[in-house]
């Protein structure tokens, strides 16, 4: 392509670098494609053409979201191809909350210095969430904005759709009293919290104490405590669309900020609370560490961070051992952790 301009280069964006960025990420793209995908990397909007096959009344399903300041940690580590899988995680984990298979995904990257390298990481990490949910990469935007933001940190959001038949979207008003509520299993904090880890464990104050956080500890299986902060988001999308198929699901969470206490009421209709046996959760190690570092009363962990389940989902009783073996089966840690009961708490942890 012959553009530039070196007058907008003095002023600290470098339009060559974009392009550069682009081809660099071209194959990782390429990665994603699905049969749904008309446009070519490069056009003014994203075309997709939708698989209406058995669907009798399709509807759409958006979900948008961002890493927020977990990226921080991606700054601490120099590790940048992870944080896509987050961002990709964030939106069509949300989308198959309501039902909805993820069709495409945009991606928004604002940055200080267009480095085309760490673009390129940085996409490499997004095409692989788009793999792992089934869904085409088919667009997005990478704003270089000298001044605003810093020359070595950026932000990264996302966009997707997801499409499901009417009569298949998920009815949490069909939930009662005696069901089950199923657990998947996190990969660790996910992307939500990070204000407080970050606050907890002093990331960014002292470079002497970030330095500590990158030593292996222990009580996390030899892992650094950034190296576990970093791990990326868990995608359920294909295992709950096995799950879809085969068991009556009446209603999905996903257990982002705000913990159990904010997102599994989400998933239950008026007068009906969420009993979980805490006996039968699977704590990771990383936040028995956060808690024990930051001094945080236990109610305030479940009400901030996932504490090891990415992803609630309640069927009726008689479903829950199929539920559970259908979703180990497509790879998920999965196990009942409570049971629908009377009430108005929302949620009931004992």
């Amino acid at each position: 392509m012959n553009s530039s301009s070196e007058s907008y280069k003095s002023a600290g964006v470098d339009i060559t670098a974009g392009y550069r960025a682009v081809e660099l990420m071209k194959s990782h793209i390429a990665r994603t494609m699905t049969p749904g995908v008309v446009s070519d990397i490069g056009g003014f909007g994203g075309l997709f053409e939708l698989d209406l096959e058995g669907i009798k009344k399709p509807v759409l399903v958006s979900g948008t979201d961002g890493v927020g300041t977990k990226l921080k940690i991606a700054f601490l580590m120099d590790k940048h191809s992870t944080v896509g899988i987050d961002c990709v995680a964030m939106c069509v984990n949300d989308i198959i909350c309501c039902g909805a298979k993820p069709q495409f995904f945009l991606d928004y990257i604002a940055c200080g210095k267009n480095i085309p390298e760490r673009i390129e990481a940085i996409v490499e990490g997004i095409a692989e969430g788009c793999v792992q949910s089934g869904c085409a990469l088919i667009g997005g935007e990478t704003a270089e904005m000298p001044g605003f933001y810093p020359e070595n940190e950026y932000d990264l959001a996302g966009f997707s759709v997801g499409v499901v038949d009417k009569a298949k979207i998920l009815d949490k008003t069909t939930v009662k009293e005696g069901d089950a509520i199923i657990a998947l299993a996190s990969s660790g904090v996910h992307s939500n919290g990070f204000s407080l880890v970050r606050k907890v464990f002093g990331i960014g104050e002292d470079i002497a104490h970030d330095m500590d956080l990158l030593t292996p500890c222990s009580n996390l299986d030899g892992h650094s405590v950034a190296e576990t902060l970093l791990t990326p988001t868990k995608i359920y999308v294909k295992p709950m669309l096995a799950l879809f198929e085969e068991v009556k699901v009446k209603s999905v969470s996903h257990i982002t900020g705000g913990g159990f206490y904010e997102n599994i009421p989400r998933s239950l209709p008026e007068g009906l609370t969420a009993k979980i046996d805490k006996s039968a959760l699977k704590i990771l190690p990383i936040f028995d560490l956060i808690m024990s570092v930051g001094n945080i009363p236990e109610r305030d962990m479940f009400n901030t961070f996932n504490m090891g389940v990415g992803m609630s989902v309640i069927v009726d009783k008689a479903d829950a051992q199929k539920a559970v073996d259908i979703l180990r089966e497509n790879g998920e840690d999965a196990y009942v952790m409570g049971e629908v009961i009377s009430g108005s708490q929302g949620v009931v942890i004992e």
